[in-house]
């Protein structure tokens, strides 16, 4: 008896760094570059800045930084805070209406603060929120220091479909950030500075667009923390009188692709399966006999105890790490630095710097 059992005594603890090692916890086949909490940026916040400071006047706020965050605004002076809304991946708009007890004057300083993974960054808005004098009066710009727009244009499209690109082209003031807005399509995107104070770019026509042939097109351009804004005088049908540049002396032409990623990780995720009630149950009943063979008397019954509560846990984690599964988590970095995770139930195939498109959901080699 006493072989016994000092046998079943030796077993229970070999058995234990096994029983440590069934545990599952997430691992990763290749880390995120990115994976570490880095502090939310941003890189630009403007107003359009108004006339007269009065009830139903409206305020209207741009800020661009780190996406996926949730932004908000607080003004000296008013009763309520903003909430901006990401409009398009890292821009956030907002508008706010003066109502009659807000207390809101020309030197009212405007806070901008932009949290991601609960961490939060903040900016001072470096502009009035009110036009001052001769802003309006296009001979004081050079005084005024106001950028501007010296031609706008566009190369057009025979069909304005998905798929089909419109090529835009603005010149004017250098070292700016422009911005263009096509009525029916969703949000802005941004023109680079081919050459100093010319900035083109291509945009591709996305399926929830809706945009016409006479659609309202505006460019601004911000520098300085002024602004000032163009409407594009050609239609965007191919055709149409002034199609833009000379074919022979065409800039350079930076591709904008809504949906053009490059994969930056493949994760593999390992989940665990659920111990049932016939693992714990098993595992209780093998605990309870290891604990009965120790001791004797009342030392017999503690041992018998603890050993269905070791055994009831330790058949609970054997069966979950029997029933672990794997997934994989494919993340992807869109040219704007917008980030997405794609879950796959089965490896899907794709190398970190991989060039995808991302279509509803699912990815597609470029």
């Amino acid at each position: 008896m006493a072989t016994t059992r000092q046998t079943l005594a030796a077993a229970v603890v070999a058995a234990l760094p096994l029983l440590s090692l069934t545990v599952t916890t997430p691992v990763q086949a290749q880390d995120h570059p990115r994976a570490a909490r880095l502090a939310p940026r941003i890189d630009g916040f403007n107003v359009d800045e108004v006339r007269r400071l009065e009830p139903g006047t409206e305020l209207n706020f741009d800020l661009y930084g780190t996406p996926g965050g949730y932004a908000t605004l607080r003004i000296d002076g008013a009763t309520r805070n903003l909430t901006l809304q990401e409009t398009s991946p890292g821009t956030y708009q907002g508008t706010y209406t003066i109502g009659t007890h807000d207390r809101i004057n020309p030197g009212s300083a405007v806070t901008a603060n932009l949290r991601v993974n609960d961490m939060v960054t903040t900016r001072l808005l470096a502009e009035s929120i009110v036009r001052g004098p001769g802003r309006d009066d296009r001979n004081d710009r050079t005084a005024s220091n106001m950028p501007h727009v010296d031609r706008f244009d566009v190369r057009g499209s025979d069909d304005l479909g998905p798929g089909n690109e419109l090529k835009f082209t603005v010149r004017g003031t250098p070292g700016a950030k422009v911005e263009v807005q096509i009525a029916g399509s969703r949000g802005i995107f941004f023109l680079p500075e081919v050459r100093p104070g010319e900035y083109s770019g291509l945009y591709t026509i996305r399926r929830d667009d809706r945009i016409a042939p006479d659609a309202a097109v505006t460019a601004t351009i911000r520098a300085n923390g002024r602004y000032s804004t163009a409407t594009l005088g050609q239609p965007l049908m191919a055709g149409g009188s002034g199609q833009g540049l000379n074919p022979n002396n065409q800039p350079r032409v930076a591709r904008y692709c809504t949906n053009c990623a490059t994969v930056e990780a493949v994760n593999v995720v390992q989940v665990s399966g659920d111990g049932s009630y016939l693992g714990t149950g098993a595992g209780a009943v093998v605990g309870g006999l290891l604990g009965n063979q120790v001791g004797s008397g009342s030392g017999r019954t503690a041992a018998t105890v603890a050993g269905a509560v070791g055994g009831a846990i330790a058949g609970r984690e054997i069966e979950r790490n029997a029933n672990a599964r794997q997934r994989f988590e494919v993340v992807v970095r869109y040219a704007n630095g917008a980030t997405q995770t794609i879950p796959y139930e089965n490896n899907p195939g794709f190398r970190v710097g991989d060039r995808v498109k991302v279509s509803d959901g699912v990815l597609i080699r470029d």
